[in-house]
């Protein structure tokens, strides 16, 4: 059965060369400019590993993987950073947040196409041998917490707040605003504001999270 990996990156030539590149050799390639579209993404199918970019709009690279990370379905899933930040620091950086290898633009395809299969053959040994479980179902529940500003957002989003009036209100930068909507979409297992509502009305979560000091954390 052919390999799922999902291409994030707003190059579009780039990331249509990879695309083609990868699939010539056998695997089936989704490809996102986005990271948004990429979460919309993971949430309607599989895939077995990651190609992402660093610098993008709004959500970058960094933040993918650290959403990606925060969700149990997602912790061990092979993420490679694909990207032009060539410094040490930055590449520091991607591994401590988790990448599972790091190649600077320019590439060559001929590595990218090694990492890519060394990374699913080591996956595919984890998973037989019980060190991981690759279910990546959004349907599954979710054991969480969440930070105390989480909470603030959540709960004026199910108020009908928009992420701008948001950001006024609590005195945080939009991007910052999309970054707690992004993770409370994952943590919550829902893809958009209706869905995170209704999930909040339903669980009566909201007023059972005010009083609960021990799954509300910092």
């Amino acid at each position: 059965m052919k390999k799922n990996i999902l291409l994030v990156d707003d190059d579009l030539d780039l990331s249509k060369s990879v695309a083609n590149y990868l699939f010539s050799e056998g695997f089936n390639v989704v490809s996102k400019s986005t990271a948004q579209q990429a979460l919309q993404a993971l949430q309607d199918e599989r895939f077995d590993l990651i190609i992402t970019d660093i610098v993008m709009p709004s959500l970058d690279g960094y933040d993918l993987i650290k959403l990606l990370r925060l969700n149990s379905s997602f912790s061990c899933i092979p993420i490679i950073f694909l990207t032009a930040k060539g410094m040490t620091h930055d590449r520091v950086k991607g591994y401590n947040l988790g990448c599972s290898a790091y190649l600077v633009k320019p590439f060559s395809p001929v590595e990218l196409l090694s990492i890519v299969r060394n990374l699913l053959k080591n996956f595919d040994l984890m998973i037989k041998t019980n060190l991981v479980n690759h279910d990546s179902s959004y349907t599954k529940q979710q054991d969480f917490a969440l930070t105390r500003k989480e909470l603030e957002v959540f709960q004026l989003v199910y108020q009908g707040l928009m992420n701008k009036e948001i950001a006024a209100k609590l005195q945080l930068s939009l991007r910052t605003v999309e970054k707690y909507v992004s993770r409370l979409f994952l943590k919550t297992n829902t893809k958009n504001r209706t869905q995170l509502v209704k999930f909040a009305a339903v669980n009566n979560f909201l007023k059972n999270r005010a009083n609960d000091g021990i799954r509300t954390r910092e």
